[in-house]
């Protein structure tokens, strides 16, 4: 069962995306398969600067709602940048990299949730 603060992160997130214009956002519910956090939250960006600017919105916007980021890993390179809030985990990618790695094939046994849903 999703918590009404994972909701209320990934809406933020989500949010936090859209203003700087992420592509193909998806967010996928895996409280019934891991344990691992609440939602998974994938987006893509066109290139290196956008891919950062990407997450640096939503850090900033997580943060100013009490919740900073646990981890981040990958932002020298914005290839694939992970960022861990805890029950809410964001993967922004450069297009060639979201193909590759199809982390929405990997967790096909989450829930898709639609946007207008959180």
């Amino acid at each position: 069962m999703v918590s009404e603060k994972s909701k209320k992160l990934a809406k933020l997130a989500v949010e936090a995306l859209e203003d700087k214009k992420g592509q193909d956002i998806k967010v996928i519910d895996i409280t019934e398969v891991s344990v691992l956090a609440d939602y998974f939250i994938i987006a893509s960006g066109t290139n290196r600067n956008q891919v950062q600017a990407l997450v640096d919105n939503v850090d900033e916007a997580l943060t100013k709602a009490g919740t900073p980021v646990k981890q981040m890993e990958g932002y020298q390179t914005a290839n694939w940048i992970l960022m861990d809030f805890g029950d809410v985990i964001v993967h922004v990618f450069d297009a060639e990299n979201r193909i590759f790695y199809d982390l929405e094939r990997i967790w096909r046994d989450g829930k898709s949730v639609e946007i207008d849903q959180l």
